[in-house]
């Protein structure tokens, strides 16, 4: 039986891969405070609440950095198609963005089950 596959979506710098790294269990995703730094998908097996299925880290839709952008887009439109949920990562400090919502746009288009993880709720 194939495991389910989850793929962690949204703006540059939300936090998506620190949320990888916390569900994983290691620091296999590279953190830093600039954009364009995750550009490829990283994949992990995770057990959580006694569930297992397979996590895929993206790079931040819609960078600045054009000499990236397309590529980091195309890795995130295959973590889409090949996932069973998408969970879109935003900035609860932040607030929404306008590049929050042209990624919600995005992933209601592809009509998978998608949820919201409001990040960045620990220094509040």
């Amino acid at each position: 039986m194939r495991k389910p596959v989850v793929a962690l979506v949204g703006r540059p710098n939300v936090g998506k891969s620190t949320l990888f790294n916390r569900l994983s269990g290691g620091r296999s995703a590279i953190v830093a405070d600039r954009p364009g730094v995750t550009r490829d998908r990283i994949y992990r097996d995770v057990e959580w609440d006694g569930h297992t299925f397979t996590l895929i880290d993206t790079g931040g839709l819609f960078l600045q950095d054009a000499d990236f952008r397309e590529h980091i887009e195309e890795q995130v439109t295959t973590a889409i198609q090949e996932a069973d949920v998408i969970v879109l990562v935003v900035d609860a400090q932040v607030g929404p963005t306008t590049k929050d919502l042209q990624v919600a746009q995005v992933l209601l288009k592809s009509n998978k089950n998608t949820v919201i993880a409001a990040n960045k709720v620990d220094e509040f």
